[in-house]
């Protein structure tokens, strides 16, 4: 095998290994190897190899990397306890702070539930999570 081959393999290797990251740092580097790979192919030396590396590694990280973060990776999905906070659902037993008592139905799971601002809500209102904390969801009522 030529080095460049091997360059262009290096570079492949580069791109599958930032499916796997986020950054874009070996995708970066990935475009450096091909840089490097073209040089060797024309027959330039080591040194030539490694500016053109360098080179192609700056180029893509500082022109092409900020619009990869910009455009090409999503907010996370938010599960589990994230997931609860902002959504709405029906208070099945009223939420009273003085007796600590409330259960509130989302999703058709049944929580324990607590007001947010110490007011009483009635049986049937409709309230949005504000905060969680372990098994009990802070609520404040929609109107």
């Amino acid at each position: 095998m030529e080095t460049w081959q091997i360059l262009i393999a290096a570079g492949i290797v580069a791109f599958i290994l930032e499916i796997f990251t986020t950054g874009f740092i070996a995708g970066s580097a990935g475009i450096g190897f091909f840089f490097a790979a073209a040089g060797s192919y024309f027959g330039l030396s080591a040194p030539w190899q490694i500016l053109l590396f360098a080179v192609g590694m700056a180029l893509t990280y500082f022109l092409i990397r900020p619009l990869v973060n910009k455009y090409g990776y999503r907010e996370p999905v938010k599960t589990n306890r994230d997931a609860l906070i902002g959504k709405t659902g029906k208070v099945t037993e009223e939420i009273n702070p003085e007796t600590h008592t409330g259960r509130v139905a989302i999703d058709g799971d049944d929580w324990i539930a607590r007001p947010a601002n110490n007011e009483i809500i009635p049986a049937g209102s409709t309230v949005e999570v504000v905060e969680i904390d372990s098994i009990i969801l802070f609520v404040k009522p929609l109107k």
